[in-house]
């Protein structure tokens, strides 16, 4: 049997159709082995909530991911499959989203019997940190950060609202603004509430110092910086979090199974380590200056 040219063109075009399913395939096997792994390892029931930018089809339009009710639907669902003397590890590289999702997963994680681990490798704001708040115990990287929780009124933080009102007369606001501040003040004692909730959580244990708990609420919900302000493994740790330091080695490497998808070349590129030992450069030889 012999091929011509374009026998093997229609050969090639259908290897180079079928190449993307075949990756697609291969990395998804390689995610639940390494979850199997890690369920070994730990004897729990790993859940990664993982939000990296996606791309819209070809137009490369950025899109970026939220915790949102689908979320919530399938954490909700893994939860209730666990039975309650396994431990739950959650790990969280999320900037936030909804507060009916994040609260939902939350209050589930809360009333889980059995110890809930958070694991945070870069970061877990806003809505991630109210989900670090409902577990255990928090380990993070040492250079991973967690976030404030107050509320957010669109674009407006609820605490700069009520400063607006505090600040100028009555007669000199308009009456949107006066609705919205009504709507701060509840938003962020909703907030507080729920968090103290979360702090108070007395199963399987006590995991915050009750004279802790105001302080914390305080630094995080009534907006004394700003809401993308990042808040450092160190003054999670002064505030009373139960904060450890140090990932398991999986942890990065399931990681590194859910890359940001790549349009055209990498942000960022380096050569993994160890480097392999090179040989001395020789220093060259000085000759007196001629005058």
């Amino acid at each position: 049997m012999t091929f011509s040219i374009f026998d093997l063109f229609w050969v090639f075009l259908l290897l180079s159709s079928l190449q993307p399913a075949w990756q697609k395939r291969s990395l998804e096997f390689r995610r639940v082995q390494a979850l199997k792994e890690f369920e070994r390892e730990r004897n729990s029931r790993v859940i990664l909530l993982i939000h990296r930018q996606e791309s819209i089809s070809f137009l490369g339009i950025p899109l970026s991911r939220y915790i949102s009710i689908e979320d919530s639907e399938q954490i909700l669902r893994a939860i209730r499959l666990t039975p309650p003397d396994v431990p739950i590890d959650l790990i969280l590289h999320t900037p936030g989203g909804l507060v009916l999702a994040t609260e939902q997963i939350a209050r589930a994680l809360i009333r889980h019997r059995a110890k809930v681990t958070v694991f945070v490798p870069h970061y877990a704001m806003s809505g991630g940190t109210m989900l670090a708040l409902a577990s255990d115990e928090i380990i993070m990287d040492e250079n991973a950060v967690l976030g404030p929780v107050d509320p957010q009124l669109g674009n407006f933080p609820a605490a700069s609202i009520l400063k607006v009102v505090a600040d100028k007369p009555v007669s000199e606001i308009d009456d949107q603004t006066l609705i919205m501040a009504d709507l701060s003040r509840k938003a962020i004692r909703q907030v507080q509430r729920f968090v103290r909730t979360l702090l108070e959580d007395t199963v399987p244990q006590q995991k915050i110092k009750p004279e802790n708990i105001d302080r914390i609420i305080d630094t995080l919900t009534t907006g004394q910086i700003t809401h993308d302000c990042p808040i450092a493994v160190e003054e999670a740790t002064e505030l009373g979090l139960p904060i450890t330091v140090g990932l398991p080695k999986s942890i990065y490497y399931l990681m590194d199974l859910y890359p940001q998808p790549q349009g055209g070349r990498p942000s960022v590129q380096y050569i993994p380590m160890p480097y392999e030992p090179r040989p001395a450069l020789p220093e060259p030889k000085t000759q007196p200056a001629v005058r």
